[in-house]
Formats: C-alpha cells, sequence, structure tokens
C-alpha cells in the first residue's frame, strides 16, 4: 500500500526491513529457470479465479516469450503498456491488509493492485525478457501532486543515463526530467539499494545479499500449482 509521504520518512527502517523480503523474492529469478506458465498452474488459476484471470495469464505468457532480439525500449513499452491495463485498487481493500506486495501472478489473477504490484510485474517481466538487473531499479518517490510514497520502474540504458520511468500514475514512458510529479526518495534491484538522486543513479548504501523476509513470496511464486 502507498503511504502517505509523512508517514513513510518516520516508518523508513519499517519499509527498508520490508525490502529485506522484497529482495529475497527478487532472488527468484536466478533459483527458478523461467517464469513461463505450465497448464497446470493455468488450469489452477481458472479454477480459482475463472475464465477471464486464464486468459489474463496467458497474455502474459504470450508478452514473455517475445522475441529477445528486440530493442529494449520495446520491450519496456509493451510490458509498461501490458501492465498498465490492469486496476490500481489499495491493500487494504484488495487484501484486507495494510500492506501487501503481490507476485505477478496474484496481480494478473485479481485483475488489479497497488503501486508495489506494477513496478514489480514489471520488473520481473523485463528481467525474463532479458533486460539485465543493473539497468532497473524500483523506485520508491514522493508523487508530490498526490502528497503520496508510490513506486516506479527505473530503467538505466547505461550506468551514466537519465532514467525512464514506467509508471501507473502516468502511463507514457518519460524521462526522468520530465517527471517533475515525483521526488526519488531510494531504489532497490536484486543487486542492492541505493539512496536515490535525482535522474542519478544514488549512493549504495548496501547489498541484498543477506535479504530474507520475503522468502514468503517465492513460496508463494513457486508453489501456486500446489
Amino acid at each position: 500500500m502507498c503511504l502517505l509521504y509523512g508517514v513513510m520518512l518516520n516508518a523508513i527502517r519499517r519499509i527498508l526491513s520490508a525490502l529485506v523480503l522484497m529482495l529475497q523474492g527478487i532472488a527468484f529469478l536466478a533459483v527458478a529457470e523461467t517464469l513461463l506458465l505450465d497448464e497446470k498452474t493455468l488450469s489452477y488459476i481458472e479454477e480459482k479465479h475463472g475464465l477471464t484471470a486464464r486468459h489474463r495469464l496467458e497474455s502474459w505468457d504470450s508478452l514473455m516469450r517475445l522475441d529477445r532480439s528486440i530493442s529494449e525500449k520495446n520491450k519496456l513499452r509493451e510490458v509498461n503498456d501490458f501492465f498498465n491495463q490492469l486496476r490500481f485498487i489499495s491493500d487494504e481493500m484488495h487484501w484486507q491488509k495494510k500492506d501487501y506486495w503481490a507476485t505477478p501472478i496474484e496481480f494478473l489473477s485479481t485483475n488489479g493492485g497497488d503501486c508495489e504490484d506494477f513496478a514489480l510485474a514489471k520488473y520481473f517481466t523485463l528481467r525474463e525478457l532479458g533486460v539485465s538487473d543493473k539497468k532497473l531499479r524500483l523506485t520508491y518517490v514522493k508523487a508530490i501532486k498526490l502528497n503520496q510514497a508510490h513506486m516506479v520502474l527505473s530503467y538505466f540504458e547505461t550506468p551514466s543515463s537519465e532514467p525512464l520511468i514506467l509508471d501507473n500514475l502516468d502511463t507514457e514512458i518519460r524521462r526522468a526530467s520530465l517527471r517533475r510529479d515525483l521526488l526519488p526518495v531510494y531504489s532497490f534491484n536484486g543487486k542492492g539499494l541505493w539512496l536515490a538522486k535525482e535522474r542519478e543513479q544514488g549512493r549504495l548504501v548496501g547489498k541484498s545479499s543477506r535479504i530474507s523476509r520475503w522468502t514468503d513470496v517465492i513460496k508463494r511464486m513457486q508453489n501456486i500449482n500446489k
């Protein structure tokens, strides 16, 4: 759930602790050979959530089978457009929890999620499409107009490039300098955690190798059809 900005700053330690979970979940990409879906998984989702949910997952599976040779810019556009079709819904309304980070399968099966779910689904899908972890950052920002904490996905073509922002609030992919409505706070990926700088990589403040709190997300991703 996106917290009010003031609350976020007061609770930064708790959020960083949540990253312990999150980045362990990101490690799923290293231990799973593929995110492509099998018939057992699709049948399970159809039984639990209905035929329309199955069709959303089949569309995601097709997306992940894109030609790996197409440009990364095209991959960004395809993935951003695909997930931005889903509805935004708060964690309290959707999951009856204050803060819940859904797996892409949960996000698609239930046709909705909050800002973290949009960003995470885009991250996992682009990783599956061969985009390097070094180029992607899940970035917490302050959405200035809403006065709320918010998460987006940032893409750095090179380490010194100005990032492109994939967002569910503004569905167009734009350079960070054009997103004056967002104030970066910190970012992370499967390798580390950075204090953010506007339109820059930021300062590395830690490694993610010992992150452990998100093991339940890994279990949900691995055991969805069991």
